[in-house]
């Protein structure tokens, strides 16, 4: 199976992104610091709850096993939840879980991908999910395919130049610095890409298909940071993806 490294989304609207996915290698390093963390939890809990030789050897080894696997799960689906597809591993790697349409993750693919770990695993240490990743042609465990998401890598691009896009203005957005860095934080490289390319080729965009994609992008920008209504009241879509442009990229 030819496999690329490469991953191109289309957009209903004819906008193309791409992807960059992320490889075994890179997984594996950050599936090791994950590991190291979920051992951490692992015996702080243990030595916590469990009065050392109060129960026997054997049902210690036993409760050890059952956290082990708990954490494991629990581990992955809080923090791919609360950080938007990532891990302390991921975010040291600067991998990311994304939809396989590139669509924003829900919590249902988020469940589903880390209760399939246990599969994975099999017969011992990641085996099953190691050959899946080889087999796929976007390195997808049996997790992924399940969930219908990627791994993917951050990669940080120069920022481009800005001065015909977003004139210098007033941006009502910096007013609230805190709600800003969130969203600088929060926001995907792919997505800041689409609204790059979705604000350059304004004039080639049909009115109508314009008003929709410029919509669709405020509305996710919305969910990763939401600004007070004084700071959003009278702007156009057009206008909100300007000022947010600008946040992202500009430090």
């Amino acid at each position: 199976m030819e496999k690329s490294n490469l991953m191109l989304i289309r957009t209903p609207e004819g906008v193309v992104f791409p992807l960059h996915l992320a490889g075994p290698p890179t997984r594996c390093i950050a599936y090791f610091i994950d590991l190291a963390c979920i051992l951490t939890i692992q015996n702080i809990i243990t030595y916590s709850l469990l009065i050392p030789g109060a129960i026997s050897p054997s049902v210690s080894q036993a409760l050890s096993i059952i956290l082990f696997f708990a954490i494991n799960i629990l581990y992955f689906i809080f923090f791919e939840w609360i950080w938007n597809g990532k891990t302390l591993g991921k975010r040291i790697c600067k991998l990311q879980v994304v939809d396989a349409e590139g669509l924003r993750l829900t919590a249902p693919q988020i469940i589903i991908r880390n209760l399939l770990r246990t599969v994975d695993l099999l017969p011992s240490f990641y085996l099953t999910g190691a050959i899946s990743c080889l087999l796929t042609k976007r390195y997808q465990r049996l997790g992924d395919i399940a969930a219908r998401t990627v791994v993917v890598r951050n990669i940080k691009a120069g920022s481009p130049d800005l001065s015909s896009i977003t004139p210098d203005k007033y941006n009502s957005f910096k007013d609230y610095p805190i709600i800003a860095a969130r969203l600088r934080y929060n926001t995907p490289p792919e997505l800041a890409a689409i609204i790059l390319k979705a604000l350059l080729r304004r004039n080639t965009l049909e009115p109508v298909a314009r008003k929709k994609i410029y919509s669709q992008i405020v509305a996710q920008l919305a969910d990763i940071a939401k600004f007070p209504q004084d700071a959003t009241d009278g702007l156009s879509d057009e206008k909100y993806l300007k000022n947010s442009l600008e946040i992202i990229f500009k430090q």
